[in-house]
């Protein structure tokens, strides 16, 4: 393992990295105000094992393969593209309708609940070659090649890394459930926070489409 103080700065750096508002965090914000706590927290969970997925592939060097195919970058940024926009339309559909049921006196929809929550975290990070890409150019700075284990060194300090992005999220899961719950008995408040939701989600499978692979 690296010495203490290289240890403190990659904490540090990993840190920072954790709490600046970024694609994870905008995911489970979204997610929180579509559905309530219980899935902001799933998600989170579900997005930190999809972050560990990578960990263990850049431990293995499968991130790289894929980072070093143009090919296969393209075809999983493209799938996961799709099912977060599939996602997004999903929850802006389901928003409308629940608003036109609930007009007409029915009953409203069920939260989609904390288990998909959690299988759709798992996908969309592991899906995502751009949390790939980010792992193997920032943890390798910090491992020590004259110590050995470089695998084993890697996975320590992704995990880490995986483990920080998780508590900022379930921090924003709690603070976006509080915006949810204070729009409570507001039909039309919940239904705009919803649709908004939706939208967050779109314009991030958006913006996973049109990214470039590293090399270019």
């Amino acid at each position: 393992m690296p010495d203490l103080t290289q240890f403190a700065l990659y904490f540090a750096a990993a840190l920072l990295l954790a709490i600046t508002p970024g694609p994870g965090i905008f995911y489970v914000a979204a997610r929180t105000l579509a559905g309530g706590r219980a899935e902001g927290i799933a998600s989170s969970f579900g997005t930190g094992l999809g972050g560990m997925v990578h960990v263990l592939a850049g431990s293995l060097g499968v991130s790289a393969l894929v980072l070093a195919s143009a090919e296969l970058f393209t075809a999983l940024k493209l799938i996961g593209a799709a099912y977060l926009i599939w996602l997004g339309l999903r929850t802006f559909q389901s928003a409308r309708r629940e608003a036109k049921t609930m007009l007409e006196g029915g009953a409203p929809a069920p939260a989609v609940g904390a288990g998909r929550a959690f299988r759709e975290g798992v996908l969309i990070e592991a899906l995502n070659p751009k949390t790939a890409a980010f792992f193997l150019a920032f943890i390798p700075q910090f491992v020590d090649l004259g110590a050995g284990h470089v695998a084993l060194q890697f996975m320590v300090l992704g995990f880490v890394s995986v483990t920080l992005n998780t508590l900022a999220d379930v921090v924003v899961a709690f603070a976006a459930s509080r915006i949810r719950e204070s729009a409570a008995g507001h039909t039309g408040v919940i239904r705009r926070l919803r649709e908004v939701s939706g939208g967050v989600m779109i314009a991030l499978g958006i913006g996973l489409a049109i990214a470039k692979h590293p090399a270019l």
